[in-house]
C-alpha cells in the first residue's frame, strides 16, 4: 500500500460530506470508561438484533407507487427509527423512500430535487451556486477530480463510437442543513459556540452528491434509459445524463447520517468473488468489453487509472466477500452480519423494479452504510460519535459501523473502493467506506470534535470564512487523511 497513492486519494474528498471516503486506522486516544461501556451497549443491543440470517422480506412500500406520488419517508419520532431496537430492513427502507421522494417528476419530468427552491445546489465550501437560465445545475472542469484518488472519471470510448467525456458532479443541500450550518458555523467562527461541542444537524436535514455525463459519451439508442437535462458546464449549455446519487440524510437516533447511494444499471460490471473476475460480453459505459482478474481498472496512478475504462464494482451492494468458496456463504466477517444485509437490499430492489415504470426504474440502490445507536440516548449517541474519532467506519467484528462497509458508487469513488495492491489482500481491517473520513473529528487546527464536523462541506465552510484558500483547504484534508490512514495499525 503505498503511502503517494493514499495521500492523493484524499485529495477527491474535499467535496462536502457526501463524497465516500475510504478505511480506517486505529486512534491513538483510549476510551475512557464511560465511551467502552457506551459502545459496549449499542453492540449487545445490536447483536440480538440482527441474529436472524433467513431469506429477507424487506419489501417496498405500496403507497411509494405511483412515483409521481411517492411521500417523502418519516424520519422523526413517530418514524421506525424512534424505536429502542431497530431492524436492518428499516434503513434500506429509509434509502429507497427518499431516492423515489426526491426523483418525483413534475409534469415536465423535473424530478423534485432540481425543482424544489428549499433544495439548493451548493460548491465544496456550501456557497450557493448560480444555475443559468435553461439549465438545472451548474458543473465545472475545477469540481471534476472527484472519482477517488483525486481522479477523472472518463467514459469508456467504445461505448458510443469512440466518444469519450469527463463525469462531473454536482452538490445538493436543503434548507434545514443549510441553514443549520450557517448558524453554527457562524458561532463557531466569532467565539461563542465552543470548536468541541455536542450539537447536530436536526432531522430530516440532508446533501446530495450526483455524478453527470455528456449524452454525447451515450448511444443514441439508449439515451431513454438515463436521466437526461440540460446543465452548464463552465458556461456552455449542455445535454448530460445522471449517472449517480448520493442521499445522506439525518433520522431520529442516528446523528451519523444515513449514508445512501443509487446508480444506474448498467454502468459497470460487479467482481464476481467466486469466479476472481470482473467481466462484460458487451461494452459498458465505464468498462470495455471483456474480462479482468486485478484491481488495476479501479486504482488511480497519479495522473490516470493504471488502465482505462475497466472500471468495475469491487463488492455488490457494498457487502465484503472472500475468495473463492459458494457465493451463498462466502461473506467476509464484519461489524455487520450477513448474508440479512445483502439479502435485504436484493429484495428491496427486486420490489422496486416490479413497481417502477418511469426512467428511475434503470436506477438501482446500491446500499448505505450507519452506525448502530440501538438503546442509546442522544447524548450517548453524540458521546459515541465523537470518542470514535477516525475509527467510525471500522468494519471488524464488534464495531458499531453497519450495513454497507465497503459502500461506494461505481461513478463517485471509481478509485477508492480499496487501497490495497491484490485483491487477496483485502480484509476486514482495510475495507473502505464514507464513515472512515467522514467524522465527528474536524480537520482543522488541534483537530476538535463534533458532530457537525461529520460534512466535509461544512469544515470547508469554516475554513473558506477564516480567509484560506482553496489550496489551503485541500492540505488541510489531505493531513487528515494522513492522520486517519497512514498511522501504523494497532
Amino acid at each position: 500500500m503505498k503511502t503517494l497513492l493514499k495521500t492523493t486519494a484524499f485529495l477527491c474528498m474535499a467535496f462536502f460530506l457526501l463524497n465516500s471516503c475510504d478505511e480506517k486506522k486505529k486512534d491513538d486516544k483510549k476510551k475512557d470508561a464511560e465511551t467502552t461501556t457506551t459502545k459496549a451497549k449499542a453492540q449487545a443491543n445490536y447483536d440480538l438484533a440482527d441474529a436472524d440470517t433467513s431469506d429477507s422480506d424487506c419489501e417496498c412500500e405500496t403507497n411509494w407507487f405511483p412515483h409521481t406520488q411517492t411521500p417523502a419517508p418519516a424520519e422523526g419520532a413517530n418514524s421506525p427509527f424512534a424505536a429502542s431496537e431497530t431492524t436492518n430492513c428499516i434503513f434500506h427502507q429509509w434509502s429507497w423512500q427518499k431516492f423515489l421522494w426526491l426523483t418525483v417528476p413534475d409534469s415536465n419530468n423535473t424530478p423534485l430535487f432540481l425543482r424544489d427552491t428549499s433544495i439548493s445546489q451548493i460548491d465544496p465550501y456550501m456557497n450557493p451556486v448560480t444555475v443559468p437560465s435553461g439549465t438545472s445545475l451548474a458543473l465545472s472542469a475545477s469540481e471534476e477530480k472527484q472519482a477517488g484518488s483525486a481522479g477523472i472519471l472518463e467514459s469508456n470510448p467504445s461505448f458510443n463510437n469512440g466518444s469519450s467525456a469527463t463525469v462531473y458532479y454536482a452538490i445538493f443541500m436543503n434548507d434545514t442543513m443549510y441553514e443549520t450550518a450557517t448558524t453554527y458555523g457562524d458561532q463557531l467562527l466569532n467565539g461563542t459556540l465552543d470548536a468541541n461541542n455536542s450539537k447536530v444537524y436536526p432531522v430530516g436535514s440532508f446533501e446530495l452528491k450526483t455524478s453527470w455525463v455528456a449524452t454525447t459519451a451515450i448511444p443514441q439508442s439508449d439515451l431513454a434509459n438515463y436521466y437526461i437535462t440540460n446543465a452548464s458546464i463552465d458556461g456552455t449549455t449542455t445535454e448530460v445524463a445522471l449517472l449517480g446519487m448520493h442521499v445522506v440524510g439525518v433520522v431520529e437516533n442516528h446523528p451519523e447520517f444515513i449514508w445512501a447511494t443509487f446508480e444506474h444499471n448498467n454502468l459497470a460490471p460487479v467482481f464476481n468473488w467466486t469466479k476472481g473476475t470482473a467481466s462484460a460480453d458487451v461494452e459498458k459505459l465505464l468498462f470495455k468489453q471483456g474480462s479482468v482478474s486485478n484491481l488495476d481498472g479501479i486504482t488511480w496512478s497519479g495522473s490516470s487509472p493504471k488502465v482505462q475504462s475497466e472500471a468495475y464494482t469491487l463488492f455488490q451492494y457494498g457487502v465484503p466477500r472472500v475468495e473463492g468458496s459458494d457465493p451463498t456463504t462466502n461473506f467476509m466477517e464484519t461489524s455487520q452480519s450477513e448474508p440479512e444485509n445483502y439479502n435485504n437490499i436484493s429484495t428491496i430492489d427486486q420490489c422496486v423494479a416490479k413497481n417502477l415504470t418511469d426512467v428511475w426504474n434503470n436506477y438501482a440502490y446500491t446500499g448505505s452504510i450507519w452506525i448502530n445507536t440501538d438503546g442509546l440516548t442522544p447524548d450517548e449517541q453524540v458521546a459515541l460519535l465523537k470518542s470514535e474519532g477516525y475509527n467510525l467506519g471500522n468494519a471488524t467484528p464488534g464495531s458499531v459501523a453497519r450495513g454497507s462497509l465497503n459502500s461506494a458508487n461505481i461513478s463517485m469513488e471509481t478509485y477508492t473502493q480499496t487501497f490495497e495492491s491484490s485483491l487477496s489482500s483485502i480484509d476486514a481491517s482495510n475495507l473502505t467506506n464514507c464513515l472512515s473520513c467522514h467524522s465527528a473529528k474536524s480537520f482543522s487546527s488541534g483537530n476538535p470534535t463534533s458532530p457537525l464536523y461529520l460534512s466535509h462541506a461544512f469544515n470547508g465552510y469554516l475554513e473558506h470564512q477564516k480567509g484560506k484558500s482553496k489550496e489551503e483547504i485541500h492540505a488541510l484534508k489531505v493531513r487528515e487523511f494522513q492522520e486517519a490512514f497512514l498511522k501504523p495499525k494497532k
